[in-house]
């Protein structure tokens, strides 16, 4: 019975540890930084940059950056978004799901080839079925030979 209240007391320690769930962002697009990186200016608030979870877009300064920038922001600029299961990163940018009257931004960008899905080791991403299809289509940046994964492409060149 002893060991009751300690248990007790271990699990409520934990739960005093454990991160509170993380509320949703919502505001407006006030600027495209990159084809996976825009900022977020709630009504209330100071404006927050976000990272598209999911996409991979090419770097400002390599082969369709500036398409997928482009794209990015003829699709998000000026509108008002939900940013949903928001993590601030060590950069001081938060990666989350950028959802567009219901629709995820990172989906959008890599079934139209203009991202990759991201990859994490032997994860090829949650849009993998979407990149698929966009270079069987030959959509965007897959329309090109020899199109670099920006991680690819700073191992080869450095960064821009």
């Amino acid at each position: 019975m002893k060991t009751l209240p300690g248990l007790a007391l271990a699990l409520l320690a934990g739960a005093a540890f454990a991160a509170p769930p993380k509320t949703p962002i919502e505001g407006r697009v006030t600027q495209v930084i990159d084809g996976n990186t825009v900022v977020v200016t709630p009504a209330d608030g100071a404006p927050v940059r976000v990272r598209l979870a999911g996409a991979d877009a090419p770097l400002a300064c390599q082969d369709w950056g500036p398409e997928s920038r482009r794209e990015l922001a003829e699709r998000a600029q000026g509108h008002l978004v939900t940013v949903t299961r928001p993590v601030s990163g060590r950069d001081g940018v938060v990666t989350g799901s950028v959802l567009l009257d219901g629709q995820d931004l990172a989906r959008h960008m890599v079934s139209e080839g203009h991202a990759w899905s991201s990859r994490v080791k032997w994860d090829r991403g949650p849009f993998v079925k979407e990149e698929r299809v966009a270079h069987a289509l030959q959509r965007g940046l897959h329309a090109a030979r020899g199109a670099l994964r920006p991680a690819d492409f700073r191992r080869q060149h450095g960064p821009c």
